[in-house]
């Protein structure tokens, strides 16, 4: 049970897992802050949390437990201010996307022992909206949340942390931050960078309005993650890079294969390349029925 929950950032993430919490009983006050008095205001009035703060200060004021659902750039400043008004015995844990930038940011600013209770964590789950309005008590709900626990930790700390994400029914498993940054490049930051890059392609096209126009629902699921807010997404690239080129340079090098297949005419190569490509997808995705539906994960980018 967390006695009070303090939210920096009251958006998407931050608010469904103060919803989710409260569903379960799990937690007593929720006392949020946002950088903008409307976004907290609005919090408020949809019942994700109990109080706004007007500053960081105030809202972790008697918290036992800290949740920062902030950008990943935006956690410098936060950190700084947590700093000099985290009260004693607090947790802190966040929802950032990537890990390596967030510890690299926790150990230039807090005290050896606020580092040693601050345990990183990153929910794969969310939606392509954002803010007050989009945040649901389910939204973890048969989710994974990936904990990256410092060697300052305690196990005790980080299994209380366990507990907060499975009482809103996450399931939770830890990996190492490098090992985190690397594997999401892979399984998200890519995937977005490629819905990006699809919808701004078509939109450069002479005739974009006929594309857009006949575009079916696979241009329409695949490029749905590129509603993302794009700020969020900018810091992501960035604090991200070295592994997201990495995994840009991989990807680029099978367009160029599959190209190379068509631009030969080598049909059976090409059947073989398509085929074995969909039996890594069915058996990740089990097909739901003959028109090629799937039933998978429905996580979306964590994104506020």
């Amino acid at each position: 049970m967390i006695d009070r929950l303090a939210l920096i950032g009251t958006g998407l993430i931050g608010g469904s897992l103060a919803l989710g919490l409260r569903e379960q009983g799990a937690v007593g006050e929720v006392v949020g802050y946002s950088r903008r008095l409307d976004t907290r205001l609005s919090a408020q009035r949809l019942g994700l949390i109990d109080r706004p703060a007007d500053s960081i200060a105030e809202a972790v004021a008697g918290a036992d437990m800290v949740f920062l659902a902030t950008p990943v750039a935006a956690m410098d400043a936060v950190l700084a201010e947590l700093a000099d008004c985290l009260p004693e015995g607090a947790l802190i844990t966040d929802g950032g996307s990537v890990k390596g930038a967030v510890v690299e940011r926790a150990r230039a600013h807090l005290s050896s022992a606020q580092l040693a209770r601050f345990v990183p964590g990153h929910p794969i789950a969310g939606r392509e909206h954002s803010g007050p309005s989009a945040a649901t008590a389910d939204l973890y709900r048969g989710h994974r949340v990936i904990l990256t626990p410092l060697p300052e930790n305690t196990d005790a700390d980080v299994a209380r942390v366990e507990s907060m994400w499975r009482a809103v029914g996450a399931r939770v498993e830890r990996l190492d931050v490098a090992h985190h940054d690397h594997v999401l490049a892979a399984t998200s930051h890519l995937p977005h960078v490629a819905a990006f890059a699809m919808v701004s392609a078509l939109a450069r096209l002479a005739e974009r309005y006929e594309v857009f126009r006949y575009a079916a629902g696979g241009f329409r699921d695949f490029t749905r993650i590129a509603s993302s807010d794009p700020v969020m997404w900018r810091d992501i690239c960035l604090d991200n890079r070295d592994e997201i080129l990495g995994m840009l340079d991989h990807y680029r090098a099978e367009l160029d294969q599959l190209r190379g297949l068509m631009a030969d005419r080598d049909g059976e190569a090409l059947e073989s390349y398509l085929a074995d490509a969909k039996a890594v997808r069915d058996a990740l995705y089990p097909v739901a029925d003959s028109n090629g539906e799937c039933d998978g994960d429905t996580s979306r980018p964590a994104g506020d």
